[in-house]
């Protein structure tokens, strides 16, 4: 562990576990902005409310998402894909905020991922019932640069697979403030949500907010 890091005003981790080369969790990195991030996300969604998007075979997805950055994310029946505006308001994103940019840029570097300069950032909302299948993240132009996922409210079970959708994967509890890293050799690594379990989080209530950063192109 870099323990420069505790010193950095922006980033603050309890502890950090090793899932595989390339892969690490910092437990509880974004704990002392959680608020900050949660108000960001909110003004965001301000912008661009959150949305049920399909899948190009037509899969419902039980997730709700938005975007920020100059790039987003989306899904429908033309495929999985990123662009500069949002499908519903056809106005560009939201501008990604400093914090989020801070927070992703620094738990890169703790996971010794260096010059790390996110321009998309996807926010998932979770509501009991809601998960992520297993997949890929392989939408973008440079596999070179890693994923940073920070978790907000609600605790979630994250499977973290191998190459091939079919490899055994691990679970691993995600709660408030986690970040997951994983780049280089797991960078192409098959992931995915279990079914979110209810409950309910003093900050938000009975949602799991997930924010999940992407050099696209």
């Amino acid at each position: 562990m870099n323990l420069d890091l505790f010193d950095h005003p922006d980033f603050h981790p309890s502890w950090r576990e090793d899932l595989c080369p390339g892969a690490v969790v910092l437990r509880g990195a974004a704990l002392a902005d959680d608020r900050e991030l949660l108000k960001a996300i909110e003004n965001i969604a301000i912008q661009v409310p959150f949305q049920y998007r399909a899948t190009p075979g037509g899969y419902a997805m039980s997730v709700a998402m938005t975007n920020c950055g100059d790039l987003g994310w989306v899904t429908d029946s033309r495929g999985y894909r990123y662009q500069s505006t949002s499908p519903e308001t056809h106005r560009l994103w939201p501008a990604m905020p400093d914090i989020f940019r801070t927070l992703a840029v620094h738990a890169a570097e703790e996971a010794g991922f260096k010059d790390f300069q996110p321009d998309a950032c996807l926010i998932n909302r979770y509501q009991p019932g809601a998960k992520m299948s297993l997949h890929q993240d392989k939408d973008e132009e440079d596999f070179g640069q890693p994923i940073v996922s920070i978790s907000l409210g609600l605790p979630a079970v994250f499977q973290f697979g191998g190459m091939e959708r079919s490899d055994k994967t691990q679970r691993v509890n995600l709660t408030h403030g986690d970040i997951v890293v994983w780049g280089g050799p797991a960078r192409l690594r098959y992931h995915g949500i279990l079914p979110l379990k209810a409950g309910e989080h003093p900050l938000t209530g009975q949602y799991r907010f997930n924010l999940t950063f992407r050099k696209a192109v």
